[in-house]
């Protein structure tokens, strides 16, 4: 017996760009389209919730295995749809920023096409502090490699722009558009 199909909706992008904030939105608007729909929260900040955020590459690649196993669980506990806040991508370019190299362990977990769409929200909110935020002054520098691994991964992208209640508008306008309208309500 083949099991119902999942789709995944990602974001992914710079730090401090507002992406648990629109993952949250979305998730509560298109919680009444007649699918179970899951939140995939950011597993970095459960993985440094009980322990010292001093992270080597090895946490990387932890912080990638729970990223997906707690996409598997949302599937596991009867989700089709998921809104993804993070993605392995984000851990391919934060070991490229902070170690100079992804390793293959991460290479081989870095499933992009497993998502129906990933939005890119852009850096055009001011940065706040967070203490898992290291790059206040790198942000363009990280959309450009987000565009790039995007780019080379030939997946449907949509760049999500503006604030508030515009942001997540834009966030349905690119649902609409790349083919998802039917989990929106």
């Amino acid at each position: 017996m083949s099991s119902p199909a999942v789709t995944r909706i990602a974001l992914v992008g710079p730090e401090s760009c507002g992406k648990s904030t629109l993952a949250g939105a979305l998730g509560d608007q298109l919680a009444g389209a007649g699918l179970p729909v899951a939140r995939v929260d950011e597993y970095a900040r459960r993985y440094y919730a009980s322990r010292p955020y001093r992270p080597t590459l090895a946490d990387v690649e932890a912080i990638a295995a729970g990223q997906l196993a707690a996409e598997a669980a949302a599937i596991a506990q009867g989700a089709r749809l998921l809104i993804c806040d993070s993605t392995v991508l984000t851990c391919v370019i934060w070991a490229e920023v902070a170690f100079g190299r992804a390793s293959r362990v991460l290479a081989a977990l870095n499933r992009p096409r497993d998502y129906a769409l990933t939005l890119l929200p852009l850096p055009d909110l001011p940065w706040t502090y967070d203490p898992l935020r290291s790059h206040p002054d790198a942000r363009d520098m990280l959309l450009a490699r987000y565009r790039a691994r995007l780019a080379e991964a030939g997946v449907p992208v949509a760049e999500i722009a503006g604030q508030g209640e515009a942001r997540v508008a834009a966030a349905r306008r690119a649902l609409q558009n790349h083919g998802l309208a039917q989990f929106l309500r």
